[in-house]
């Protein structure tokens, strides 16, 4: 199977494109970069921006992914399959993206940031550099992970979201804070403090309220979480044994 390219894409010599692929107008594909099968790039998007920063100059997409258009991919980043954004998302360099993850527009994932799969972070999220997302972690829009306890500095120190939490809209991360495994962290909470698994925090300062599970939904009265007995559209059918066996290990080391 063939690829379609428009012919006012740029593509450097050298770049590994792979089969039933589909390259919008004025898109830039750098040297080095390696395109998975089935995968969509949309117009004016750059992928493989060279940068001094980067552990190496490759820039690689996975299989089945839809990149829309004004997006930049920098060298040094590696996404996996199942890879979705919105429209102009900017990814720094060294990256990693885990599988069937979705960053929504105009969202900014600064460099040596991790991803884990099926994650899903809306429009406008800014993650700051060293950050660690983990896996099926939702993060609404205009959440910021900030890096820098005293700044301007170079002394960066991310922030953490474990596996399965939530970030609600609106909310701040200072340096090095980490969110436990399936809390959730209430709208416009400011974060100082570690927070520990599967319990709800927000205000600002952010304080802890109650555990997650003694969350009703206001339309019927029952849990409303861990969130995955309410909402599964695009998740593995054994979501709960995956969450059953992280909560173990998340709470041995509580």
């Amino acid at each position: 199977m063939t690829s379609n390219i428009s012919p006012n894409a740029v593509i450097a010599s050298g770049v590994e494109i792979g089969d039933n692929c589909s390259i919008g107008p004025f898109t830039i594909i750098h040297k080095g970069s390696r395109i998975g099968a089935n995968t969509t790039i949309g117009s004016f998007c750059e992928i493989g921006v060279e940068s001094s920063l980067a552990n190496n100059q490759e820039a690689v997409i996975g299989d089945n992914c839809l990149i829309r258009s004004h997006t930049t991919i920098y060298n040094g980043t590696k996404i996996e399959k199942g890879f979705i954004t919105g429209h102009n998302v900017v990814i720094r360099e060294n990256s990693t993206i885990g599988q069937n993850v979705r960053i929504g527009t105009f969202s900014d994932i600064q460099g040596d940031c991790k991803i884990g799969n099926y994650s899903r972070l809306h429009s406008s999220v800014f993650i700051g550099k060293f950050s660690e997302v983990g896996e099926f972690v939702w993060i609404f829009p205009y959440v910021v992970l900030t890096n820098d306890p005293c700044p301007p500095s170079k002394n960066l120190i991310g922030s953490t979201i474990q596996d399965f939490a939530v970030i609600a809209t609106m909310s701040t991360l200072l340096p090095g804070t980490v969110i436990g495994f399936g809390s959730l962290i209430g709208a416009n909470s400011l974060v100082q403090q570690n927070v520990p698994i599967e319990v709800l925090a927000l205000g600002s300062p952010a304080r802890i309220i109650k555990p997650v599970n003694q969350i009703l939904r206001k339309i019927d009265g029952f849990p409303g979480y861990p969130w995955f007995q309410n909402y599964r559209d695009g998740y593995p059918e054994e979501l709960s044994i995956i969450y059953a066996n992280l909560r173990l290990k998340y709470s041995g080391s509580a």
